[in-house]
């Protein structure tokens, strides 16, 4: 979840709390591993449209794969395994739009489909009831993970129908707020077995 502008510019921003860091920052992605990002999130449009046109050029010039928001994307890693992502924002959360878009990655014969929906209510543990209908829609419609993000803080996770849900994992890195009253967070590691019928 790349939470953020990357741009050389200045804008005003319309947000009390506008996000903000160096095009070239887009190097710690990919010296940190990072092999994709989401830009379906509440700040990366903290600077208009001509910021986020900057972060999405930035990160195409960079080779940094990422999926926008209520957009899809396809990925494929170094194996070979075609991963498809359905990115969302809280603003509109369409369950129709979602689960379409899901199926419809499925179709494409993506070997795992993720949701990576931005939701929730920021510093609460618990998902929403909307959270959880639309996490097991999600799963329903075909994603192998959803992976939520935007609370801040943990919130549980869930197995679904042969899924799992990720609602909240707090924060990997985030520059901000540099003093979170709430310092957990979790780093996981999904395994994922593709078997040699696919």
């Amino acid at each position: 979840n790349l939470e953020c502008t990357l741009t050389d510019n200045w804008y005003d921003t319309i947000e009390w709390f506008g996000f903000l860091a160096p095009a070239a920052y887009v190097n710690i992605l990919a010296e940190g591993n990072v092999d994709f990002v989401t830009l379906a999130n509440n700040h990366t449009m903290d600077y208009g449209q001509t910021g986020y046109d900057s972060t999405v050029a930035t990160l195409q010039q960079a080779g940094v794969p990422f999926v926008e928001r209520d957009n899809s994307c396809v990925f494929t890693t170094e194996n070979g395994l075609t991963i498809g992502l359905y990115g969302a924002v809280y603003y509109v959360l369409d369950e129709a739009a979602i689960t379409s878009g899901i199926a419809a990655l499925k179709e494409q014969g993506c070997d795992l489909v993720i949701f990576a929906p931005h939701w929730g209510v920021e510093g609460t543990y618990r998902p929403t009831e909307v959270q959880v209908e639309l996490a097991h829609a999600a799963i329903d419609a075909g994603a192998d993970i959803v992976w939520g993000s935007h609370p801040h803080v943990l919130q549980p996770i869930e197995t679904y129908n042969g899924g799992i849900i990720y609602y909240s994992l707090g924060n990997f890195s985030f520059g901000g707020n540099g003093y979170p009253w709430d310092l957990d967070t979790a780093l996981l590691q999904q395994e994922v077995i593709r078997a040699a019928d696919g």
